[in-house]
């Protein structure tokens, strides 16, 4: 199975599996001397943990401590510039659900592509598919905002929407809104590697991801050139823009004004509802899960950290590339 790296520069390789007995992440990369500890990893993971977003809806049971351990890369706090690698171990493991499943297609779920793209799919909680391999994600992230804070003050942002609903083993999707604030200007490499483009590329990999705007997205189809054209002007000894319609990226190169856009989440596909399916071996069936509480009713309250680290991950790939554009 390949495609787990991700990044040029800043580059990451994620190993592991949900139900397995520890996953990980290798930073390649990372320059030398960022001031960094365990703790500035721990404190996005635990962001991303279960109920730490205040979700009303239901949440799920597996309590993971999802602890970092650095065990190569870092020397007396401080990064040495081999390649960090990052170890969580599972500790809260609860495969017999699934057990019982192992061969009905899982509507919404990855298990028939993987099964018809490989032969044989990891039944356990998904796999490589499952949503907990973005915790890897979340702690190369931490590293990549550290970088980009010590470096350039940069801070990204995220607001999530949701409508409260009734569900009634039921799931719902979600929005979450972006923003980074002291966007370093010219990150974004034409023609392929327009900022928007890897940005996509990341926000696009985080499961359950349907729909990215950037600026004014969607919006835009109904306004006028008039409208969306942000007017440069003069501030101070600065040159910059009126308005910001474009989410500060323009020709795919960061203007330095504010990054923002929207991210879409679909409904989580694990319900209580029974929903008719089949097997592998065709076989037409019912599938219900008797106790679907080691899910979450909503992607998008964790997803917001997701949507993160991999803006940070990209923005710190794309600093580190732009260093070598001009003499």
């Amino acid at each position: 199975m390949g495609s787990n790296s991700f990044n040029k520069h800043f580059r990451i390789t994620t190993f592991g599996e949900s139900h397995g007995s520890l996953m990980g992440v290798v930073i390649d990369g990372c320059p030398a001397n960022l001031p960094l500890c365990e703790a500035d990893i721990n404190k996005e993971l635990i962001r991303r943990r279960p109920g730490f977003a205040g979700e009303e809806q239901k949440i799920s049971a597996r309590q993971e401590r999802d602890s970092a351990h650095i065990v190569s890369g870092l020397f007396e706090d401080k990064t040495t510039g081999a390649p960090l690698t990052i170890l969580i171990f599972n500790q809260d493991v609860d495969s017999s659900d699934y057990l019982k499943l192992k061969d009905i297609l899982r509507p919404g779920h990855a298990n028939f592509t993987y099964w018809q793209k490989y032969g044989n799919f990891d039944s356990r909680g998904g796999g490589r598919a499952s949503g907990r391999e973005t915790m890897l994600w979340v702690a190369a992230g931490a590293v990549a905002k550290k970088l980009l804070l010590e470096k350039e003050k940069v801070k990204i942002c995220t607001q999530i929407q949701v409508e409260n609903k009734s569900l009634e083993g039921d799931s719902q999707g979600g929005k979450v809104c972006f923003a980074v604030e002291n966007m370093p200007p010219n990150l974004g490499e034409p023609v392929f590697d327009k900022l928007p483009a890897r940005i996509a590329h990341a926000i696009f990999s985080i499961p359950g991801v349907k729909a990215l705007e950037i600026g004014e997205g969607f919006s835009a189809a109904k306004m006028q050139g008039s409208q969306h054209n942000d007017s440069f002007t003069v501030k101070g000894d600065k040159i910059t823009t009126a308005t910001n319609h474009c989410g500060g990226v323009l020709g795919g190169i960061s203007t330095g004004e504010k990054f923002w856009g929207r991210v879409a989440f679909k409904p989580t596909p694990t319900i209580a509802q029974a929903q008719k399916t089949c097997d592998t071996q065709k076989n037409v069936c019912t599938l219900q899960f008797q106790k679907p509480k080691r899910h979450d009713a909503c992607i998008a309250y964790r997803g917001a950290v997701v949507i993160e680290a991999q803006i940070a991950l990209v923005l710190a790939d794309l600093y580190l590339i732009n260093k070598m554009a001009r003499l």
